[in-house]
């Protein structure tokens, strides 16, 4: 990098800190499947959706009388919540409707909760059926078609486009950056974004970034 270069990125603004924010969350959205490849889900994901597969798993428990379908989503030790809250909402499975869609409804915003004390992140409720992000829902299509192609294939299309637009906007930019102290940090702004962006995507592949280890 020559001087200039790098005393324009020195005196850059604070606004490049929200840039490269806003660009990190767009490639964490994009590079999804990456992290469930490396066997991660990030703490955003849809475990918290009436329609996500934790309360798919728990209602199946339910209708089995199967606990052990629902102990993966927590750590062993949260078992001494869960196990006795699932075994009085079962019995009360046969009794008045109205008790038991209550307590249902407890029993998932607790699994929910515990579930997402493993990921370290807050629980903030139950969020409806259909809320799911369409990157999340094709994902999860591929598992259940056992087919990855088509979806990697729009991601790689998408990422290209992506990363192309932002290449090509420090291209232009890099012909006037030396004209003006503004033309110079409208370039700086633009490359930091266009190389964060890059590594940000290389880092999450590389190293993952989902869930903590249950303890």
């Amino acid at each position: 990098m020559r001087p200039t270069e790098m005393n324009l990125e020195k005196n850059a603004p604070k606004s490049l800190l929200k840039t490269r924010k806003t660009s990190l969350k767009t490639i964490l959205s994009i590079v999804f499947v990456s992290l469930m490849i490396a066997g991660s889900l990030p703490a955003s994901a849809h475990c918290d959706s009436l329609d996500g597969p934790t309360i798919k798993d728990a209602t199946k428990a339910l209708e089995t009388n199967n606990v052990n379908l629902v102990l993966k989503w927590i750590s062993e030790e949260q078992e001494k919540e869960i196990i006795p809250l699932f075994k009085k909402t079962y019995a009360l499975k046969s009794g008045d409707k109205e008790v038991y869609t209550i307590v249902k409804k407890h029993f998932f915003e607790t699994l929910v909760r515990l579930h997402r004390q493993t990921e370290g992140a807050p629980f903030t409720g139950l969020k409806p059926a259909g809320t799911t992000k369409k990157i999340i829902q094709l994902s999860d299509q591929a598992i259940k078609n056992n087919d990855i192609d088509e979806l990697l294939g729009k991601l790689n299309n998408h990422i290209g486009r992506v990363i192309k637009k932002k290449y090509e906007k420090v291209q232009t930019l890099d012909k006037v950056k030396n004209d003006s102290p503004d033309k110079g940090r409208e370039y700086v702004e633009a490359y930091v974004d266009y190389t964060h962006t890059i590594e940000s995507v290389h880092d999450i592949i590389e190293h993952g970034g989902g869930h903590s280890a249950h303890k």
